[in-house]
């Protein structure tokens, strides 16, 4: 192999990682402003070409918008949501597509103003993702995902939440 030829896969090999890199990001992202109820920017991470199947393929929906507007009208700031992905397997496929597997831990927390008030929901799932990549920028095409396990439960009303980035009091 050439010096020419090494470093040509040198290169595709520390664009392949950064490319990685890059859909870690985006999928922080997306939980980061999923919990924060930044709608404007979660949509930033969605490609306009996106399709969803969340719940076990319940929930299918197709554009950013469609996405977002389902998440404004399910998740209002009464509810506290936290979304954890972890082990990501990313797969380079092409140099404009790839594709993951993460594992979701999730907790929801019904606040005081909700109708679940005090109810609470702790799960684990596992998301598979396909991205795109535009004009050197990835966006998530596909995503959805498969429950391990959900439960659902009721805090003790003595238990006080202390703090809320939510909360408009």
């Amino acid at each position: 192999m050439s010096i020419e030829e090494r470093l040509e896969a040198l290169e595709k090999e520390i664009q392949r990682l950064k490319d990685i890199e890059e859909i870690k990001n985006l999928k922080g992202q997306y939980f980061r402003c999923l919990d924060g109820k930044f709608w404007d920017e979660l949509e930033t991470t969605l490609s306009p070409n996106i399709v969803t199947s969340y719940s076990d393929g319940k929930l299918v929906f197709h554009g950013p918008k469609e996405v977002t507007d389902y998440f404004k009208k399910t998740m209002p700031k009464e509810e506290i949501s936290m979304h954890m992905g972890h082990t990501p397997e990313i797969t380079i496929d092409s140099d404009t597509t790839a594709t993951g597997k993460w594992y979701l831990e999730d907790k929801l927390i019904f606040t005081e103003g909700s109708k679940y008030a005090g109810a609470g929901v702790n799960g684990g799932a596992f998301y598979t993702d396909k991205y795109e990549k535009v004009d050197g920028k990835w966006y998530i095409l596909e995503t959805g995902y498969l429950r391990v396990y959900e439960e659902h439960f009721f805090r003790d009303p003595k238990i006080n939440i202390t703090m809320n980035m939510h909360k408009t009091k």
